[in-house]
């Protein structure tokens, strides 16, 4: 496997549910009949949703923290859990392409349909991809974006506007409870402004910190925040050749950089080999594609994704 962004999951089902402490509305009458059952597609996009629905709605994951959503293939539990739901949540921008097939074959007439990235103009590529191996016939590891890149929410600005949409198409759906979801949407917007002032201040004392990662998962991150993403290198992980391994050595001393970012979880010897060549650290960024299921979650490693940034831009 190459380093994607994250590495594969055996182990796939349904996530335990943590409930954050959110603040709820005063109950209502709805409370008493059956609660709207939401799905939503990966971790980050479950965070918001958890965090805006509260106890009011069921809120489901259908690829299991720690598997990779670029590639996912969708299972019958998946198939099962749209055609029964009321709510589907996506991150959108064509990141989740097993989508499409699922929901057709869930033949869900009923199902609300909620576009997190509604509304956000995607970023393409802001630096250039590095591919460092020549791929076997049929194994590209290569994740196109042909929508422009996905990962808007490592962004905390975008990341409140992906939970304004879903606040926004919880209320349509389920307009009962449209008191609930919207208080704790305004709760967990002002935590997300509050962490958009902590990446300010703290990363405005080392402007133009460059980078390089092997997963370009981190563009409206650097450019949210004035870093420089200068390439991203692809590695796959094994069966490479010393050509190979020169090549990924020349791409990076072709850049004059302060940092290698790879991922948590993601174990590649040659990722390391490489830091101790180039004297360079090696650290993780955190693209919250695997993690805990508790709403807090997307705070907690983003603060450690702060905490790196300002530890290697210094």
């Amino acid at each position: 496997m190459a380093t994607g962004c994250t590495q594969s999951n055996p182990n796939q089902g349904k996530t335990s549910e943590e409930s954050p402490q959110v603040q709820e509305a005063a109950s209502t009458p709805s409370a008493q009949l059956a609660k709207t059952k939401v799905v939503t597609t990966f971790l980050p996009i479950y965070l918001f949703t958890k965090a805006v629905a509260g106890n009011v709605a069921d809120v489901e994951i259908l690829v299991p923290p720690g598997t990779e959503v670029h590639e996912y293939q969708a299972t019958p539990e998946n198939v099962r859990a749209i055609a029964t739901a009321n709510v589907l949540v996506k991150n959108g921008l064509g990141l989740e392409e097993f989508l499409e097939g699922t929901v057709k074959n869930a033949q869900n007439s009923k199902l609300a349909e909620i576009d997190a990235s509604k509304g956000i103009k995607p970023l393409n590529e802001i630096s250039p991809v590095v591919k460092t191996a020549k791929e076997e016939k049929g194994h590209s590891h290569d994740h196109a974006h042909a929508q422009g890149n996905p990962h808007v929410w490592l962004d905390p600005v975008l990341a409140k506007q992906q939970v304004i949409n879903i606040r926004d198409g919880l209320i349509a759906a389920d307009p009962a409870n449209k008191a609930t979801y919207e208080v704790n949407a305004t709760t967990y917007i002002k935590e997300l402004e509050s962490l958009d002032r902590e990446f300010q201040q703290t990363l405005q004392k080392n402007p133009s910190c460059t980078f390089i990662t092997f997963h370009d998962a981190f563009p409206y991150l650097a450019k949210r925040y004035n870093l420089k993403q200068v390439a991203v290198v692809e590695i796959p992980e094994d069966q490479l050749s010393p050509t190979d391994v020169q090549n990924a050595i020349n791409a990076v001393k072709q850049y004059k950089v302060k940092a290698l970012f790879s991922e948590p979880g993601v174990d590649n010897k040659l990722l390391t080999s490489l830091s101790k060549d180039l004297k360079l650290n090696l650290r993780t960024l955190d693209s919250l594609e695997n993690g805990e299921t508790d709403s807090q979650y997307y705070f907690t490693a983003m603060k450690a994704n702060l905490q790196t940034l300002e530890t290697t831009c210094k």
